[in-house]
Order: C-alpha cells, then structure tokens, then sequence
C-alpha cells in the first residue's frame, strides 16, 4: 500500500509506522509526507488501531532530514504552501487522542526532529542524534520547529540549536527534556512497547482528554505557526537559500550574500 512507510499493527493494538527509505537515510519527500499523511488520518479513523510507534528503518537514522533535491526546487510561490502542509500532517499527530511515541533510533535532523517533537513522548536509543541545521541552507525549521522545541526546552535553548545548527546526542538530548528517555538501541522498541502497553492499560477517553488538555496549553491555531510558514517563504526568496541548497548538494561550504531578497 505504501512505498516508503512500513506498518503493521500488534494484537494490542499499536500501530508500528516505520520510515522506510534506508538509501536515503529515511529522508522525508513529498511522497512520504502525502504518505504519512494518509497512513495517521486511517489510524485515527481505525478503531482496532488504539496507539501509534513511530520509528525509522535500519539503524543509522530515524529521519536524516528533509529530501534537500526537492527543498532546492522551492519557490517563493510554493514554499509557503510547502511548510503549511508539513505542518499540518504533524499536527495530526500532535493532536492525536491516541497516544503516539516516536522510537528514535538514529538521526533526527532538520524535519526528522521535527517529526519526533510532533510525537507525544519521545525515547532515544543511545546512537540518536537531534538537530535543526535548517540555517545553514539559508532557511528555517518548517514543519513545526521553531514552536515545538522552544515549548519542549525553552526559549534560550532553542535559540542556541536553531542559530547553530548544532546536532546534539541523546544524553545532551535527555538532560535538556528534548527526549524523555535514552536507552541501549536494542532495548528501544521493547521500552516504548512497554510504555504503550502502560498507557493502553488506562482508561482511553481519559488519555485522550488528557492529550487534549495538554495541547490546549499550546494552541496550534496561534500565529506562531503562521509566523514560521511565512519566515519560511521569505528565506526561499533569498538568494542565500539557492546558496545553501546548492552548496549541500554540491558538498562544498556556502558562501552566504546575507542580503534579503
């Protein structure tokens, strides 16, 4: 049914999505997105599927990042449209009344991290890494990002990652409440199944109330994540975004002008 999404549900009831582009180090395209987006919405709708996993293939990344060849084709006409729908299909999961847990077992950069923070609960193994290096392709985290992880570490944290575009390992990612836990890769999916177990062990309606009293707090109708989408679309009217993307491309430094458009 899926091309770049692997899913099966257990007989509890967990739905096991995982990110299946192991060449590409699970990097998210358009055709993963419209994916995911489809794959959450049956969930929601599925009464036999009562918690979702997420994870990624292989062992060396959860989400690497975005697929830059695509993000390179950005326009200022349609980047704008771009962020607005990743962050819509997050928000699917974010306000999912079924409790979602992401299983990061590798890489969660850029979208990648965007994804996990989207994810109710987050657990590392010992090998992920988390970062938003959006800056250093002359744009800014899209798909949620810049709202997200200043609510999950605060505001000067968040300042220092997004600015720097550093990455960051699961112990640096745990002591920052980036992650709630980190655990030996092996031990990483039969934790976050026992956490689900735990959660599916509670009454279901109050879980979901309880996902939706604590989102209220941070209400994804505020201009946060309009401000984002539209910061967004006016680096892709840069010429320092035709600099970075074709720098990383190219595997060589970018030479940013700084100048607006």
């Amino acid at each position: 049914m899926y091309h770049n999404l692997l899913c099966q549900t257990s007989t509890s009831g967990v739905l096991t999505i995982t990110i299946h582009r192991p060449a590409k180090l699970n990097a998210l395209n358009n055709d993963t997105v419209s994916e995911l987006q489809t794959c959450v919405a049956a969930a929601l709708a599925d009464t036999a599927v009562r918690a979702i996993l997420l994870t990624g293939a292989g062992e060396r990344a959860f989400v690497a990042g975005a697929d830059i060849a695509e993000i390179a084709g950005l326009t200022a006409a349609t980047s704008r449209r771009f962020a607005e729908r990743g962050q819509s299909v997050y928000q699917l999961l974010e306000s999912s009344p079924k409790p979602v847990v992401a299983a990061v077992n590798g890489f969660a950069l850029g979208g990648g991290c965007e994804l996990a923070m989207a994810c109710h609960v987050r657990v590392a193994s010992t090998a992920a890494r988390f970062g938003l290096p959006e800056v250093g392709l002359g744009i800014i985290p899209g798909y949620g990002g810049t709202q997200r992880l200043t609510q999950l570490v605060g505001k000067g944290k968040a300042f220092e990652l997004i600015l720097t575009g550093d990455h960051v390992p699961a112990d640096e990612a745990l002591r920052i409440g980036l992650v709630n836990h980190v655990v030996a890769p092996d031990d990483l999916l039969p934790f976050c199944q026992a956490m689900l177990s735990r959660m599916l062990a509670k009454s279901l309606v109050a879980v979901g109330q309880a996902i939706a009293s604590i989102n209220s707090y941070y209400d994804a109708s505020s201009a946060g994540y309009s401000a984002e989408a539209e910061a967004f679309e006016r680096c892709c009217a840069s010429p320092d975004f035709q600099e970075g993307t074709q720098a990383f491309l190219q595997k060589r430094p970018a030479r940013f002008a700084g100048q607006p458009s």
